[in-house]
C-alpha cells in the first residue's frame, strides 16, 4: 500500500446554463428596433378604427336628421331656420365609454352639416357630412377618400 493515495481526478467545472450579458443586450436591441418599427403602424391602425366609429356615427346622425326632416319638413326646430336640433345623446360622443370624437350639427331650413371633431389629434382633422351626402375633412392631407375609407 502506498502511503500517499493518488489524487482524485479533477472534473472540469460544469458550465452554468444561461445567457451572457452580451447575448441579452443583443436580444434587447433587436426587440427595441422591432418595437420602433411596429408601434407607429399599430397606433395608426388604432386611429383608423376610431375614425371608423366616427364615420358610422355620422351616418347614424344623418339618418336621424332625415327622419327629423320627414316629420317636420325642415332641418331646424324653428320656422326661421336658426336653431339646429339636438342629436341623440348616444351620438354626441363616440364611443360613449371613452369619447374620441364629439359630434355636432349645424342646420338650416333646407340643409345641414354634421361634424365629428376628434378629442385628440388625428391626421384627418374634423370629419364632415352634409345633407347631400358630401363627405369631407378639415385637414389638407390625406385625401377625403383616405379619411373616409
Amino acid at each position: 500500500m502506498c502511503p500517499h493515495p493518488l489524487p482524485a481526478r479533477r472534473r472540469p467545472a460544469a458550465v452554468a446554463p444561461g445567457f451572457t450579458l452580451i447575448e441579452l443586450m443583443i436580444v434587447l436591441a433587436i426587440v427595441g428596433i422591432l418595437a420602433m418599427v411596429a408601434y407607429p403602424s399599430y397606433m395608426e391602425s388604432v386611429k383608423r378604427g376610431q375614425r371608423s366609429s366616427a364615420r358610422t356615427s355620422l351616418m347614424e346622425a344623418q339618418q336621424f336628421m332625415e327622419r327629423f326632416y320627414a316629420a317636420n319638413s325642415r332641418y331646424t326646430t324653428d320656422e326661421l331656420g336658426t336653431v339646429s336640433p339636438t342629436l341623440p345623446a348616444r351620438l354626441l360622443a363616440v364611443p360613449a365609454e371613452a369619447p374620441r370624437y364629439n359630434l355636432s350639427v349645424v342646420a338650416t331650413l333646407n340643409g345641414y352639416t354634421l361634424t365629428a371633431t376628434p378629442t385628440g389629434t388625428d391626421i384627418c382633422g374634423d370629419l364632415t357630412l352634409t345633407h347631400t351626402g358630401v363627405k369631407g375633412r378639415s385637414a389638407s392631407e390625406p385625401t377625403v377618400a383616405e379619411c373616409w375609407r
